[in-house]
């Protein structure tokens, strides 16, 4: 069967033929010829798909169970920070807390979720006096028998024993602290005995104290006895403070509540994480573009790189930090100084292999520019990459503060971060009692390193072309 279209090709040769006999080139070239217009933005589009990049990446990431409750284990952290201040009943950051009585620095107090040290029955005789308005100063001490003071005692049991002195019955402590002597029958009832330190006389078997001094009873609970006694009419909470906002974290060792101090602390160094990061990932990918795909800069950059990058980071963060006034901006500076320079040479690396590659090459023949194929060929190709490396980055940031402060050339004191609460805490570290001064703030420290982390590999291999469907 004769081909219906060789007809209309033979014609369309011999018009083409005719035509270049007749006319010149230059002639041809002028009239038959026009260039078409060029538009960037529809130079590479060869149809229409449905399909998007970063809805595919987000619906990965999503599927990903792990990542998506670190993320909101950190969005939470982060928000709290903001949220921690504001709140009731909250310590400053910087505030020295005294007890109201002595006017002492409330230092090193345990950590607790309540200032409630007992509740007591209604009828509970104390002795103590009014604070104020609201609060009672209150104990269940009858008074203080010195060293080696002769009483007598009247009542033995392996915790209290009953005892008389000066007139008064009351109870003291049976242990190694007061260190009664005893007869080899201690049962043998009564004998004068005495305590090797000085012992406190109570007047029930009960210790109603903390750490020896007052404890604080709302002024509604009680009643005061015509002897002076103070009396329960209900009952009634006997608190370590005079006040129902609990150190939740403990204190430090001028009294300062820890509990502010982290999530203030928390606050600045996700700051300077996040800052620098910023600016690492801002400066570190525009110039690994530029050195992987601009041949003309490769030799340039590479001679800086190399000047910069045989300068130890250890040394710079160290000058710039001494040379300028200890602070927020200067952290930021001597970080930001150098971090982009890894970033750079991963990215340059990763261009130099794909640049040369087919769409790459299409998209210059078809015109596009140079900015727009770092940035719409290249720059996507590396997504997945480049947000594992930032996410490490912001963690290593704060990493890199906590350094500084630990050699001395960090946030001063008044300007809480985890660095500072490290450095402290670190110092303690031998002191069982006192060791939840580190272990909060590093708990916080492990919780944000390991959500970035877990997050940036999560989203780096959802950002990956190869698992999108």
């Amino acid at each position: 069967m004769k081909n219906p279209f060789s007809s209309r090709t033979r014609a369309l040769e011999q018009h083409i033929s005719e035509a270049a006999r007749s006319e010149t080139p230059r002639a041809m070239g002028q009239e038959m010829f026009r260039l078409a217009d060029v538009d960037e933005s529809t130079a590479e589009r060869t149809g229409y798909s449905n399909y998007s990049y970063w809805r595919s990446t987000f619906q990965a990431f999503l599927h990903n169970k792990t990542a998506v409750a670190m993320l909101i284990v950190l969005v939470l952290l982060l928000a709290f920070t903001f949220i921690q201040p504001l709140l009731p009943g909250q310590y400053g950051a910087n505030t020295i807390n005294n007890d109201p009585v002595t006017n002492i620095q409330l230092q090193n107090q345990s950590p607790s979720l309540t200032t409630v040290y007992t509740r007591v029955p209604e009828g509970t005789r104390l002795t103590g006096k009014r604070m104020d308005d609201q609060w009672y100063t209150v104990s269940n001490v009858l008074t203080s028998i010195k060293a080696r003071q002769v009483f007598t005692l009247v009542e033995y049991g392996d915790e209290w024993c009953k005892i008389e002195y000066n007139g008064l019955t009351g109870y003291a402590k049976n242990n190694f602290q007061t260190k009664l002597k005893l007869p080899e029958d201690p049962t043998a009832v009564p004998y004068e005995s005495r305590s090797s330190f000085n012992i406190q006389m109570y007047q029930e078997a009960m210790d109603l104290t903390n750490k020896g001094g007052m404890l604080y009873v709302d002024a509604d609970a009680v009643r005061e006895e015509a002897d002076g006694a103070i009396v329960t009419v209900r009952s009634a909470d006997l608190r370590t403070l005079p006040s129902d906002r609990p150190f939740i974290f403990g204190t430090n060792n001028i009294g300062q509540d820890l509990w502010a101090r982290v999530w203030s602390g928390t606050r600045t160094s996700l700051w300077i994480g996040f800052v620098v990061g910023f600016f690492e990932a801002l400066i570190g990918i525009l110039v690994g573009i530029l050195w992987g795909y601009v041949r003309a800069l490769d030799r340039l950059i590479t001679e800086i790189y190399n000047v910069l990058d045989n300068i130890p980071n250890t040394i710079i963060l160290i000058l710039i930090s001494y040379i300028m006034r200890p602070g927020i901006t200067t952290l930021i500076f001597a970080m930001s100084l150098t971090r982009w320079l890894g970033m750079a040479r991963f990215i340059r690396n990763q261009i130099v292999i794909i640049r040369d590659r087919d769409y790459n090459l299409a998209s210059r023949c078809l015109g596009t520019g140079t900015w727009r194929i770092m940035f719409r060929n290249l720059l996507p190709y590396l997504v997945s990459v480049i947000m594992l490396r930032m996410a490490l980055a912001i963690p290593g940031a704060i990493g890199s503060e906590v350094f500084i402060t630990y050699i001395g050339l960090g946030l001063s004191v008044d300007t809480p971060s985890l660095g500072n609460l490290i450095n402290e805490g670190r110092k303690l570290i031998t002191s069982a009692s006192l060791r939840y001064q580190l272990i909060f703030p590093a708990i916080v420290l492990s919780v944000i390193t390991i959500s970035f982390y877990i997050i940036g590999n999560a989203f780096a291999d959802a950002a990956d072309p190869k698992n999108h469907l």
